[in-house]
């Protein structure tokens, strides 16, 4: 029996990946558990694991004293043999004999043994993945719980949540998945993995994994944005200047990109070279749409990009999602506006600024290129901005802005004539067809 112990401890420890140290210390706890309950649960009882006998020893220590009055005391002649060298106000230890252990004590040993077995299996699928929060996790879809997908990450189970889980994407029982590890929770009933497939972490921890050059450090992704499902955007940049960052993400025939798409299930992916130019960058993170004139505001962080008109709905996209990307890649603003509407624009500020003589076309078109795109900012503008105009004094400044609010009102009325009678036109036939016929006795 006492080597059977020790060889047990060591196939449980084994099996279950424990540390031998945390099962010895378990059984050893369950036992003074079982002591106590048997001999009282108020006697001073410690249990030692016996290396060399493969045998838990359990010691009662009692104080030793001249009379014994209680069971915490040993008189001191019973003491003495035991130790022949002990005094009174000495602390000794009794072996108590484990043979005897009734079924209620040895059922109470087997469930703290369990209880401590299962928290250490616990506690150490814990700490092996709160350390891997953050990378991608590799499992099998074991069941699907009201719309969330159990994965079976081997020693623990993971969850990925219907909001973690991309739009379309279909996984079934039994299908292998790989998902980011979003988070690590400590649960009572044992800890919690976190998986994502939606993430905006998910797509660049690809990227780490099939680019060696961003894994080494020699590309950095910068900036990232995902509409899990439908397109991604990524901004990378190169500590080397021998090397090309977009060509290294996209790889020989586009190999490398193309692994992170076939993962993704067909997400598309525009890569962009980072720069510290504001504007190359927001032009860059609008591709494929080509950016004729951008009028930056950096007070506002704001930027209106004009674009030829063919290509206007190319820059927004679908739904305004390239737009939308753009603006989470590069945390600026963006108004996307076409050459025909800023041309349109230009007209009416050189309208407006034309009642001062040698005023025109050419500086509406510096009013545009300094953000006053409309009659109201015009109306608004600061009296430095509209001073630098050659030949434009404060007096000038005022009447520019007061021609600016007429205007404006006159092309707010002519609007909503037209809308008026746009309406007015669609509701006719409506009107003809609702008329209802006349009667015979009407026609006669």
């Amino acid at each position: 029996m006492e080597v059977d112990l020790k060889r047990i401890i060591d196939q449980v420890g084994k099996d279950k990946g424990i540390s031998r140290d945390v099962l010895v210390e378990t059984l050893e706890k369950a036992l003074v558990s079982a002591a106590r309950r048997k001999y009282g649960m108020e006697r001073d009882i410690e249990a030692s694991f016996n290396e060399n006998t493969g045998e838990v020893e359990l010691f009662e220590f009692r104080n030793v004293v001249e009379n014994p009055s209680a069971d915490s005391e040993i008189g001191l002649v019973d003491a003495r043999k035991h130790d022949p060298e002990c005094e009174v106000d000495d602390q000794i230890g009794l072996k108590l004999d484990t043979t005897g252990f009734g079924r209620i004590a040895a059922q109470t040993a087997k469930q703290v043994i369990i209880q401590e077995v299962r928290g250490a299996e616990r506690q150490m699928v814990y700490d092996e993945y709160k350390d891997r929060k953050g990378d991608i996790a590799h499992g099998v879809v074991r069941r699907i719980e009201k719309g969330s997908l159990i994965v079976d990450l081997g020693r623990a189970e993971g969850i990925v949540l219907r909001r973690d889980q991309v739009p379309r994407e279909v996984f079934r029982v039994n299908e292998r998945i790989r998902a980011y590890v979003s988070d690590v929770l400590k649960e009572a009933k044992g800890p919690q993995i976190i998986l994502s497939r939606g993430a905006t972490e998910f797509l660049v921890k690809l990227f780490e994994q099939e680019v060696p050059e961003i894994y080494e450090g020699i590309v950095r992704i910068d900036a990232a944005a995902r509409e899990p499902g439908a397109r991604s955007k990524i901004a990378v940049v190169s500590k080397d200047s021998d090397v090309d960052p977009v060509g290294a993400c996209v790889g020989m025939r586009g190999s490398r990109v193309q692994a992170v798409v076939q993962e993704l299930r067909g997400e598309k992916i525009d890569i962009v070279p980072w720069s510290p130019d504001p504007v190359k960058y927001v032009c860059s993170a609008l591709a494929p749409a080509q950016v004729v004139r951008v009028v930056v505001d950096d007070e506002k962080r704001a930027m209106d990009v004009i674009v030829p008109d063919d290509q206007l709905s190319l820059a927004i996209g679908k739904k305004g999602q390239n737009v939308r990307l753009a603006v989470q890649l590069t945390g600026w603003k963006i108004d996307m506006k076409s050459e025909s509407f800023m041309l349109q624009m230009q007209e009416e500020l050189a309208e407006a600024i034309s009642i001062v003589d040698g005023l025109g076309e050419l500086e509406a078109k510096v009013l545009l290129d300094n953000g006053v795109s409309s009659l109201t900012e015009l109306a608004n503008a600061e009296d430095s901005l509209l001073t630098t105009l050659p030949g434009i004094g404060e007096a000038e400044a005022a009447k520019i802005r007061e021609r600016a609010v007429v205007v404006a009102e006159q092309k707010r009325q002519e609007e909503a004539e037209r809308a008026a009678r746009e309406a007015e036109a669609a509701a006719a036939p409506e009107a003809e067809v609702a008329a209802p016929a006349a009667t015979p006795a009407e026609a006669e």
